[in-house]
């Protein structure tokens, strides 16, 4: 799936920037086109400029003298000129006197450029077919019609630069949809290796999900099942398999909340749903609270507040079970008498709730998967004390709610130190 997923990735990004390199190219020859035409049309105005000054009209007596005029008078032609023709024309369009090709006998052509293509003889004693640029020039005396200059030259030369320019473009455009080819694949690598990895994520959450829904629900459907089929008529008993299906469903209830938790937050919280949450009243409050609880009163409990209020912008429950649920790990891998010390103070732009503790500690090779969704570090431990390993996933995913982030450090048999850095207000 990944892999037809990168493919077509590759594929689409090809055909875009393809598409843009033919049409970039096709504008590029085009431009080309233009100023070789361009140019070609300069030099031919030039040289039938040159051509046409020579010519004389007397008005007097109503006679035109092309005698010096070069190609069609007696005048020698310049060495080196690449006319193929020229032709004069009368004010009546009528041809007077011509070079090269025999042409029409009256004028067909508008006066201008054009492009056309003609047959001429060639030394093989055939037709050859080429292309000319010609120009029709209306000559002015005095301000007065004496004729028309024709003046055609071969295309041959822009004509071998424009194909050594499409050559030299089509190797171009080859060689770079190949490096685009590449680099598609590449990058549709690098886009589809976060989607491969939440991808493979998801499955394990919902391979883990299952797993952790499974058991609660064979053990309550076992429970159910033995009281149907049991002949006993002990109070006592059926009490004691009531109150196993009531813990196990007070579990489940629990992981789904967690699970909605998770799925809930997932983003950002918005912006009208934050409040101004002052963090020294919150922590004092978890801090009293937790000190009455089963699970800190077999250890040492401290906090250290500062005397000014912290005040930060975000959902004030969602902040205490971020706390709470570090408190109820610090005490969990905490043996007793062990030492919990809860902490707020501020460093930079940061609002930073500290818990530290001398427990058990996370090895290293586990830190980066800590916060894992249904991550356990010692399994069997996590049986004894309860729990399904979301804790610190949720921990995490409502401090980035809150456009926070956290950090672990912990060494084995010295304790762990969690920190929650919190934009200030």
């Amino acid at each position: 799936m990944f892999h037809r997923s990168r493919s077509n990735l590759a594929q689409w990004f090809t055909l875009t920037m393809g598409s843009i390199l033919v049409v970039f190219a096709g504008v590029l020859y085009y431009q080309a086109v233009f100023n070789e035409l361009k140019d070609l049309d300069r030099l031919l105005y030039q040289k039938s400029r040159l051509i046409a000054v020579n010519a004389r009209y007397d008005p007097r007596q109503r006679q035109l003298d092309l005698e010096n005029v070069p190609f069609i008078g007696s005048n020698v032609p310049p060495l080196g000129s690449e006319a193929v023709y020229a032709r004069w024309y009368d004010t009546k369009g009528q041809i007077v006197q011509f070079f090269g090709a025999a042409p029409e006998a009256h004028l067909a052509i508008t006066p201008g450029f054009h492009t056309i293509k003609t047959a001429l003889p060639s030394s093989r004693a055939t037709l050859d077919t080429i292309w000319l640029r010609q120009l029709t020039l209306p000559v002015y005396q005095d301000s007065l019609l004496i004729g028309y200059l024709q003046v055609a030259i071969p295309l041959t030369s822009a004509q071998n630069n424009l194909a050594q320019l499409r050559l030299v473009l089509l190797l171009t455009v080859l060689v770079t949809l190949g490096i685009i080819g590449l680099a598609g694949w590449f990058l549709g690598g690098l886009a589809m290796q976060p989607i491969r990895e939440s991808y493979n994520q998801l499955q394990r959450f919902t391979a883990d999900a299952s797993h952790e829904l499974r058991s609660p629900l064979s053990a309550i459907t076992s429970n159910a099942q033995y009281g149907l089929i049991s002949q006993s008529s002990s109070l006592e008993m059926q009490r004691q398999r009531f109150e196993k299906i009531f813990n196990i469903a007070k579990s489940m209830s629990t992981l789904v909340n967690n699970l909605l938790v998770l799925a809930r937050y997932a983003g950002r919280l918005s912006a009208e749903s934050l409040l101004e949450v002052d963090l020294r009243n919150l922590l004092g409050e978890i801090a009293d609270n937790y000190t009455t609880q089963e699970a800190g009163q077999h250890l040492n409990l401290t906090y250290t507040l500062p005397t000014d209020s912290v005040n930060v912008l975000g959902d004030a429950e969602l902040l205490r079970q971020a706390v709470v649920n570090l408190l109820n790990n610090a005490c969990k891998y905490t043996n007793a008498d062990g030492q919990v010390q809860l902490q707020l103070f501020i460093q930079s732009n940061w609002a930073v709730i500290q818990v530290t503790d001398n427990g058990i500690g996370i090895p290293e090779a586990d830190l980066p998967h800590i916060f894992e969704r249904f991550y356990r570090v010692d399994k069997k431990r996590t049986r004894k004390t309860g729990g399904y390993g979301l804790g610190l996933a949720i921990v995490q995913q409502i401090v980035f709610a809150h456009g926070g982030h956290i950090s672990t450090k912990s060494i084995v048999e010295k304790g762990s130190t969690f920190q929650i850095f919190l934009p200030l207000k």
